[in-house]
């Protein structure tokens, strides 16, 4: 019986993306990151999901990158745009995601981690661009680490390929939250409840909104955001919020 690739499973309004290759250090194929991109549009559509989470198989390895064996040579000129393909997606995706990151997080799999908007890591794991060590270079996820780590830093990491610890990660502003693998799944549920307790509409505009102003001039940027508050603002779960408020209860958001 063939074992997917990928698994997909909705828990208490989290859809759950979990790269499926434990044996191959979760390394992505080209038929794993068409999956990846369907797993997406599913979580998208599906009303009851609030946040996406993605994590690898196991305990050792978040993910180490394409699988060498068959993805990126030149007789498959497709996966190199299809990967950037996902990173666009995962990168400008509308709802919250979520990158628990249990092992190694290598190559392409530091894309999906920077692609994320929160990261929290084991303090076990190690971060890296090792591309440049086998003759290549790691092209796409350059867009992602010059979005989130300095220049310099960014720079280092890239032409040297060496492995970064959690601790430098965080330090590089790459992650989030660092804690110990036994507080890992503990640190992640407190923040996905934390997540999945926001209006789903607030947080889709926002973050839809943030995606459009990111090289936007700044006259133009303050417009579009100007406009985007009073959207939000004019939702029912921006007037169930400050209801809420006013009478000292939890707000109950229907995403409407």
């Amino acid at each position: 019986m063939e074992v997917p690739e990928l698994l997909y499973a909705v828990e208490e309004n989290v859809a759950w993306i979990t790269i499926n290759r434990e044996a191959q250090r979760n390394a992505i194929t080209p038929r794993a990151v068409h999956l990846f991109k369907e797993c997406l549009d599913r979580a998208e559509a599906d009303t009851e999901v609030r946040v996406v989470a993605i994590t690898g198989a196991g305990a050792k390895a978040f993910c180490a990158g394409a699988d060498l064996r068959g993805a990126g040579r030149p007789e498959d000129p497709d996966a190199f745009q299809s990967y950037a393909d996902l990173l666009k997606r995962l990168t400008g995706f509308p709802k919250p995601t979520l990158a628990r990151v249990n092992g190694h997080c290598l190559a392409g799999g530091t894309g999906l981690m920077l692609a994320c908007d929160i990261v929290i890591a084991a303090d076990t794991a190690t971060f890296g661009t090792p591309e440049v060590n086998v003759g290549l270079f790691p092209m796409m996820i350059g867009a992602l680490i010059f979005r989130n780590a300095p220049r310099k830093k960014a720079m280092e990491m890239t032409l040297l390929g060496e492995r970064l610890s959690a601790a430098q990660a965080l330090g590089m502003g790459m992650v989030n939250r660092v804690v110990s693998p036994e507080q890992l799944d503990q640190e992640v549920a407190a923040v996905l409840k934390n997540l999945t307790a926001k209006s789903p509409i607030g947080l889709r505009i926002g973050k839809t909104a943030f995606h459009q102003v990111q090289d936007m001039p700044f006259d133009q940027a303050l417009d579009l955001l100007a406009r985007k508050i009073g959207e939000v603002a004019a939702t029912g779960d921006a007037r169930e919020g400050i209801t809420a408020f006013l009478e000292k209860r939890a707000p109950q958001f229907k995403g409407k």
